[in-house]
């Protein structure tokens, strides 16, 4: 198992920024976190740590290369439940994420369906979500087989955040080789679910970890708040049982990569001071 960390690390500085810095706290490995169409003013002026989806994927891989650093996922967290418009992160945008991550020599795409913020995507019943889960991940689903990419679905809405909503879309897309998922430990538990117990029921298909703890102030939106983007305190200091999943993932054969989503230098590697800590019990980590 390898240990890396978000492309977000610092506010308002570069990609190549934020990479230099992860790889200078004694990190190998990182994703591409923040994209998007085309360009950006902060992309341009360097105070935003995003990658364009229409770059050339090599200079993206570049930054990595000197900064000293791999690539192991490209994040990919869509809006699946509202309906298609060009200010929505979906179908489009995830297709591109693929072709990127098939240059850069990446195998994992991560993505999910994400909170619906219109009122027609509230509306949908839950057969009509999972439609719309299968027709928008359709053609990305095609491309990643055609590329060798392995789509990860992620905790990080209503559908995604319990272990019958997952297998549900699972069913739907017609379960291929090519769909697995990304366990979240932080997002699992604030949806509702027993992070040990997604791990221990998905097993070897959980292929991507995220890393978080979440502290028991957030106890009272447990079930009522979809997914957060990092977390605050460092792994072991919160309510989320990190070495339950950790020996599940070990049950499962895992040996993949995972991305600590964790804010804050000291919290960064106070958390992985911690995952090494469990290595004695298990897994091999990098």
């Amino acid at each position: 198992m390898t240990i890396g960390c978000f492309a977000i690390f610092e506010p308002f500085s570069s990609l190549s920024h934020q990479l230099r810095r992860i790889a200078e706290l004694g990190f190998k490995h990182a994703d591409v976190t923040d994209n998007q169409d085309g360009s950006s003013l902060g992309l341009e002026y360097g105070f935003v740590a995003s990658a364009s989806l229409d770059a050339n994927p090599m200079d993206v891989r570049r930054l990595f290369r000197d900064a000293g650093l791999t690539p192991t996922s490209y994040c990919a967290h869509a809006n699946l439940l509202d309906p298609p418009a060009p200010w929505h992160y979906s179908t489009p945008q995830i297709l591109k994420a693929i072709l990127q991550a098939h240059v850069m020599g990446i195998r994992h795409v991560i993505t999910t369906e994400g909170d619906p913020k219109t009122d027609f995507g509230r509306s949908l019943s839950r057969a009509e979500k999972l439609f719309a889960i299968r027709e928008r991940l359709h053609e990305p689903l095609r491309l990643a087989a055609d590329l060798g990419i392995t789509l990860l679905l992620e905790p990080h809405g209503e559908l995604t955040d319990s272990i019958d909503g997952l297998e549900a879309i699972l069913e739907a897309c017609g379960s291929p080789e090519h769909l697995a998922i990304n366990l979240d430990t932080g997002n699992s538990w604030l949806g509702g679910a027993d992070p040990v117990a997604m791990t221990r029921h998905f097993g070897s298909r959980i292929e991507h970890v995220h890393w978080k703890d979440l502290p028991r102030e957030m106890e009272a939106q447990r079930g009522k708040l979809h997914g957060c983007g990092f977390a605050t305190i460092p792994l072991g200091c919160g309510v989320i049982d990190i070495p339950g999943v950790y020996r599940e993932l070990r049950r499962a054969g895992f040996k993949g990569h995972t991305t600590l989503e964790v804010a804050g230098q000291d919290n960064v590697l106070a958390s992985a001071r911690y995952l090494r800590r469990l290595n004695s019990r298990g897994i091999s980590i990098a």
